[in-house]
């Protein structure tokens, strides 16, 4: 019965893989439980933590409808759209909604704003629009959308693991107007430092040789190990969290989690924990009230719910792109199977983060980690989800895990999803160098539609100059004229005022 409904074998999977597959994801992704409290836990134009008590509170509820809401949406991806991709809080949307929407208005209007634009991204879908933009696109600029989003993760993995980081005393040259030094750099001063460093370098090369020796389920063993070996570590040497206030840290120390069997306050093993879903249905309280609210009013309000729209748009059609290549479900167009299902699950997860409270969820790049681990179909997606939804009660497990021991997955699918760059056309310049920017500029902004959007107008711009303009679809005109103005948004705030 499931190799029928999920054609696992027709997709060249076995059972075992995709749970393998369901679980790797899972590893790769779990930080969002830990890392979009942190970002939601502040306060609001009211000055009012999200959930209402102080921000210790809104750390437990949030954390835990971080991970009800992607476990739910996750199974219904592999249900419904049978593809390995899974869904939680999208990092970056977090952000844009705790700082340039919840700041200037109240929680539950702010999170009412992001289901509103979950609600017209599935009437997008409905019509038929999303998936017709999808396929106006030419196949080649789908596969560097593809490379561009492998680098894109390979990065995110190198900058989590702390391999590469942020230059502390990065300054502009008031001589020269140029930067003074580079913005980033090998690890702390440029040095490799601290026990964190070692067992990421572990966890990369174990993964590797696991790889080449062709064992099966080698991400996941790579995961679990490293996370024993940080276990070890931090119980031997104390190393500690790299977070130690606002305004210290710690280089040494451990990125997000650190790795320690978790104990309640008499110091007995505990493995639970109560979740608390406070924070459901805040998006249905004020859905209309940043429209009135005069520190955004009706413009602003108006715009905001654009710049989600088009993220969400686009950066779910670069995840879908991406993985459809890697795990080999696209057609000759580049196409992806069962996309229209994709895209309407997508849709539902975007207003369903917004009425849970707990911001737009969307399709994760990592799940690409679990494709890497041999996962084809929806089946892993469920395993996914029923880890995630797990989560709720067995939050402590999951917190065991640090950053250093999942990133070498993210390294090995970047190095994997790279490979497709064959593909690309580079002696046509109308695709060669559109191409290149999308690939180059995902990493360089640490945004994905950025990339889409500067390869679809550079795309248009070089087929005008070559008087080849008849071979852009009219919809990717209207894309890139959509972009433009994303582009522009500086400008045209400070034009309105």
């Amino acid at each position: 019965m499931l190799d029928s409904y999920f054609k696992i074998s027709e997709r060249g999977s076995t059972i075992a893989q995709e749970v393998r597959g369901g679980l790797v994801t899972f590893f790769t992704m779990a930080y969002i439980v830990a890392l979009n409290p942190l970002i939601l836990a502040t306060t609001d134009g009211a000055g009012e933590f999200i959930g209402g008590g102080d921000r210790t509170n809104a750390i437990i509820i949030v954390a835990a409808g971080t991970a009800l809401i992607a476990g739910i949406l996750t199974i219904l991806m592999g249900a419904v759209a049978n593809f390995p991709i899974a869904l939680a809080t999208g990092l970056g949307l977090n952000t844009f909604v705790a700082v340039s929407i919840a700041k200037n208005s109240t929680w539950a209007q702010a999170m009412g704003l992001v289901l509103i634009e979950g609600i017209l991204i599935l009437i997008l879908v409905l019509t038929g629009f999303r998936i017709a933009v999808f396929k106006a696109i030419p196949n080649a600029l789908k596969l560097a959308i593809s490379v561009g989003i492998g680098l894109f993760i390979a990065l995110i993995g190198l900058v989590d693991a702390g391999f590469v980081r942020r230059t502390p005393n990065f300054v502009w040259s008031s001589e020269n107007s140029k930067p003074a030094n580079v913005p980033l750099e090998l690890g702390d001063g440029g040095e490799l430092v601290g026990w964190p460093i070692v067992i990421f370098a572990f966890g990369l090369f174990l993964t590797i040789i696991l790889m080449i020796r062709k064992i099966k389920g080698s991400i996941l063993i790579g995961i679990i190990t490293s996370t024993i070996l940080a276990l070890i570590v931090e119980t031997q040497f104390k190393v500690g969290n790299s977070f130690i206030s606002p305004t210290e840290s710690n280089s040494r120390g451990w990125g997000l989690n650190t790795p320690a069997l978790p104990k309640d306050s008499s110091g007995a093993l505990n493995l639970t924990d109560t979740p608390r879903f406070d924070t459901l249905g805040l998006g249905f309280e004020d859905i209309f009230g940043a429209f009135t609210n005069p520190k955004t009013g009706f413009l602003a309000a108006s715009l905001l719910v654009f710049t989600l729209l088009l993220a969400d748009f686009f950066d779910t059609m670069g995840t879908m792109t991406a993985i459809g290549n890697q795990a080999g479900l696209v057609d000759k167009s580049g196409n992806v199977e069962g996309a229209n299902r994709i895209l309407i699950v997508d849709s539902i997860a975007a207003a369903t983060g917004g009425a849970a409270g707990v911001s737009s969820n969307t399709s994760y790049i990592e799940s690409a980690t679990g494709v890497g681990e041999g996962a084809r179909t929806g089946l892993a997606s469920i395993v996914t989800g029923i880890a995630f939804l797990l989560t709720t009660f067995l939050a402590p497990i999951v917190a065991m895990i640090p950053y250093e021991a999942a990133t070498p997955a993210l390294i090995i699918v970047g190095f994997l999803m790279m490979s497709q760059v064959k593909n690309i056309d580079w002696d046509d310049l109308g695709i060669g160098i559109p191409a290149f920017l999308t690939i180059i500029l995902m990493p360089f902004t640490y945004n994905i539609s950025v990339g889409i959007g500067a390869g679809f107008i550079t795309h248009v711009v070089i087929r005008l100059v070559q008087g080849r303009i008849k071979e852009v679809h009219p919809l990717l005109l209207l894309v890139s004229g959509l972009f433009m103005i994303y582009f522009l948004q500086s400008p045209v705030n400070a034009l309105i005022g």
